[in-house]
């Protein structure tokens, strides 16, 4: 059945051929029985043809369809040939242009469909009834053109609302990729960020300690060998950021360890993280003001990264003999942080424009970072020699 259904809904004009040659033979009856005279025959023969083609083109041309109707219909009452079974087709275009027509045909399917009972019944009134059930004959007559009408309109305002619901299941689903590219987006750049603020400064203070265990390997080998060790402490501690960042890539695969992965670093480290740049042979002067307390995580994670990244920058670009200040203060609505070196400074292309220089991401990083949690970065050549960063960060009670 499932089949034969498919068939049919694939040949609607096959089908609909079919009931017009079956409504056809169906006349034919209709005619030989009757015994029409004169110009009756002539009707029959435009008529009962012509409204079996509406019937089997009623979905291919559903407006030209009406109009032959309407044709047939007016040589059906000049002819004088009388309501017969051919007559089924003006029910089945009206029900169809309502469900599938131009909205003109539509209106112009109900008013001819109202309009033909009264026509029939004047022109072929009932010599037995008073006039009074001559009306009420042709109100009768109407209520299967009405119900026909309502019911293709009905189909065509269901369609209309299942259309728009597909259209909008559509839309929402592009909406969904939209947002997941978005999203997927956002998570490579806080990545790709996290990447550089690891590689850019743990694999500076290695090549850093490199360099110095090289230049003293023959003379101090007791400072070599604090070199090294620097160096092996500080990729570890690179190796286990990177494994944090890589592990959320990861979808729960076996072996993984449940997706305990290293916290990510916040204020409280930043006593570490200046102690292994002091051992790395820069000058640095920490100090935190105000009243310690709780963070958001996000404002933590960009007060430690930026400050990881300044002093990263003071190193690669200050020069010999270059001391940094790091200043962190709390007050009652923001957190400022101030980072100060008095070396060469960086190439004025570092910082113009975000710092896209072709270089180096780390003060469009920063910038970012910054523009994440609503504060503001300020980032430029110091008065007197130097670079300077300053970032003010808004503060909200932790949960």
């Amino acid at each position: 059945m499932q089949r034969l259904y498919d068939f049919l809904r694939r040949h609607p004009t096959g089908v609909d051929s079919f009931w017009a040659v079956v409504l056809l033979g169906m006349g034919a009856m209709f005619v030989a029985g009757k015994g029409l005279k004169g110009s009756e025959v002539l009707g029959a023969f435009v008529t009962i043809p012509a409204l079996c083609l509406v019937v089997a083109l009623r979905r291919r041309a559903p407006e030209a369809m009406l109009l032959l109707a309407i044709v047939a219909g007016a040589v059906q009452l000049a002819m004088n040939f009388r309501i017969n079974i051919a007559d089924l087709a003006m029910l089945v275009i009206v029900y169809t242009v309502a469900a599938v027509g131009a909205r003109w045909a539509s209106r112009l399917a109900l008013v001819g469909g109202l309009a033909a009972p009264a026509l029939a019944n004047i022109r072929w009134p009932d010599d037995y009834s008073t006039g009074w059930q001559n009306l009420v004959a042709a109100f009768f007559l109407t209520v299967p053109f009405v119900l026909a009408w309502v019911l293709g309109d009905s189909l065509r305002t269901r369609r209309a609302y299942y259309a728009q619901l597909e259209e909008r299941a559509a839309r929402l689903e592009k909406e969904r990729e939209a947002q997941s590219k978005v999203a997927v987006a956002a998570e490579r750049a806080r990545i790709a960020r996290e990447l550089h603020d690891v590689v850019a400064h743990n694999v500076s203070v290695m090549v850093v300690q490199a360099d110095g265990a090289a230049y003293v390997l023959d003379t101090a080998p007791d400072q070599a060998k604090q070199a090294l060790e620097t160096i092996s402490g500080t990729g570890r501690q690179a190796l286990a950021e990177m494994r944090r960042l890589l592990g959320v890539l990861r979808t729960g695969e076996p072996g993984d360890g449940g997706g305990e992965y290293v916290p990510q670093p916040d204020v409280g480290q930043l006593d570490d993280l200046i102690e292994q740049v002091r051992g790395a042979g820069l000058t640095v002067d920490f100090r935190v003001e105000g009243s310690p307390r709780p963070l958001p995580s996000g404002v933590e994670l960009t007060a430690y990264r930026i400050v990881q990244e300044a002093l990263t920058n003071t190193r690669k670009h200050g020069g010999p003999d270059v001391g940094a200040t790091v200043r962190l203060t709390y007050g009652e609505a923001e957190l400022d942080l101030l980072v100060e070196d008095d070396g060469r400074g960086a190439q004025q292309e570092l910082y113009e424009a975000g710092g896209a220089d072709g270089l180096g991401h780390g003060l469009i990083g920063m910038r970012e970072r910054v523009g994440m949690v609503g504060g503001r970065l300020d980032a430029g050549p110091r008065p007197g020699g130097g670079f300077r960063i300053s970032a003010v960060l808004p503060l909200k009670t932790a949960s």
